[in-house]
């Protein structure tokens, strides 16, 4: 009895403890992405427009890709996170069918065994046998039923991240893309706007 409630126990902790971890991850993921959403928006506030395109200023864009990489640093040291929890809650859960197994398979000796059984070398009566052991493997049950909800949750959680990272990962591509042919086109209206001067020059 002292057994089962031990691993009863010690589940009960691996699992708050995993349910704990996977709620604050959720709040740091947001909290990271309404700073980046922040930051973005500053660099388009701060910047000043010309014949409709926004003039970057080159370290607030330097820094906005610092901390988006930043991000992306966290987010797979996150995902990593999330697959370990996996694993190990894989783990458990193999241990608890093998434990429930064994237990049932007790159960089921007791059953033709004469009222007085012998239970770690102490005389019981069936009945009080029979309710520890039901009361294990009901236990055990819940414990089992819990670690197959947690491993769900931890597999979804690590989709979830991926999913982020890879949208993270185009949306910045696809922002350094625009941010690259904006500055070209620039440096071409603008080497036009010189030649146009010189030219007025010369002929001054």
């Amino acid at each position: 009895m002292k057994k089962s409630f031990f691993i009863s126990l010690s589940l009960t902790g691996l699992l708050l403890c995993g349910a704990f971890s996977q709620t604050n991850a959720q709040d740091t993921t947001k909290a990271v992405n309404q700073t980046l959403n922040m930051q973005y928006t500053e660099i388009l506030r701060k910047s000043r427009n010309l014949d409709g395109y926004k003039l970057v200023n080159p370290n607030r864009l330097s820094s906005f890709w610092k901390s988006t990489a930043d991000t992306l640093k966290k987010e797979r040291r996150s995902l990593a996170e999330a697959r370990a929890k996996v694993s190990t809650l894989s783990t458990s859960l193999e241990g608890l069918k093998s434990t429930l197994s064994s237990s049932e398979q007790q159960l089921t000796e007791s059953n033709a065994r004469l009222n007085q059984v012998s239970f770690l070398g102490f005389p019981m009566e069936k009945g009080t046998y029979n309710l520890v052991m039901w009361g294990t493997v009901i236990v055990l049950a819940i414990a089992l039923t819990i670690c197959i909800i947690q491993s769900t949750r931890a597999r979804m959680e690590a989709r979830y991240r991926v999913k982020l990272f890879e949208e993270l990962s185009a949306e910045f591509q696809t922002y350094k893309v625009k941010a690259n042919e904006r500055e070209k086109k620039l440096a071409r209206e603008l080497q036009d706007e010189r030649n146009k001067l010189d030219e007025l020059g010369y002929r001054g």
